[in-house]
């Protein structure tokens, strides 16, 4: 990614005057320094606007990063493709980022690890795949019974796909992605007291609140924060589940 660009087409701004408030701030200048005596520099940007730069400024270096750092962790792991390489490389957000490298994390033992080792996988795959000649699953799971293995009905059978395909859903950084989306535009911050019989806090307007994700407040962002920080507030991300389904 070329940051410079990126920053001039996020702020419209040039990447002349971008490129030069970059210098600056790397020579360790303040942000009212920069805005009050080197407008010659940056095209008259206002405080807000070379701080928002600022801030932007490294959170792109810090995602550009992590990306060469999840890049190597998965080429040392020989499990690197173009495509996953391509789709990393385009990430706009350190989220994004993490959403592709889950699947190659190391991950703690599972219920899905477990039926993984009982040897449950291909028929996770059959199931999911979904395809015309699918066998019923209860018959398919039959075959998949193993004493030896921990398995001894096809009731557990099932449960062990269905644990590995819950994983492997979760873990699709496509499905992430869009669940992400679908939160920020149509879920709800809720919030209500941790106690039940709550004392008088500066928190009590949100012992019962709700507002949507995209219109909440920054201040009420932060307040919520550090009740849930201080132990006083419960808060949750409501999504219509049906639609999310």
């Amino acid at each position: 990614m070329d940051i410079i660009k990126a920053l001039a087409k996020e702020l419209d701004k040039k990447e002349e005057h971008v490129s030069n408030v970059v210098t600056l701030l790397d020579e360790g200048n303040t942000v009212p320094f920069i805005a009050r005596y080197r407008k010659e520099m940056h095209g008259t940007m206002d405080d807000q606007t070379i701080r928002t730069l600022a801030d932007r400024l490294q959170y792109l270096r810090n995602l550009e990063e992590r990306k060469q750092e999840v890049l190597s962790s998965i080429e040392a792991q020989g499990k690197l493709t173009e495509e996953l390489r391509a789709r990393i490389e385009n990430a706009e957000t350190l989220a994004a980022v993490e959403d592709e490298y889950r699947p190659f994390k190391q991950k703690r033992r599972t219920r899905a690890t477990i039926a993984r080792e009982k040897g449950l996988e291909t028929l996770a795959l059959l199931l999911f795949a979904q395809e015309k000649d699918c066998p019923v699953p209860e018959e398919a799971a039959k075959e998949y019974i193993d004493e030896e293995k921990g398995v001894s009905s096809a009731e557990e059978a099932l449960a062990g796909a269905g644990d590995i395909i819950a994983e492997n859903i979760s873990d699709d950084a496509a499905v992430r992605g869009a669940l992400r989306d679908y939160a920020m535009k149509c879920g709800d911050v809720c919030s209500e007291a941790a106690k039940k019989d709550p004392e008088d806090t500066v928190y009590r307007n949100y012992y019962k609140f709700t507002c949507a994700v995209k219109s909440i407040p920054s201040h009420r962002v932060l307040a919520l924060n550090r009740g849930e920080k201080e132990g006083v507030l419960k808060v949750w991300v409501d999504v219509p589940r049906d639609n999310a389904l």
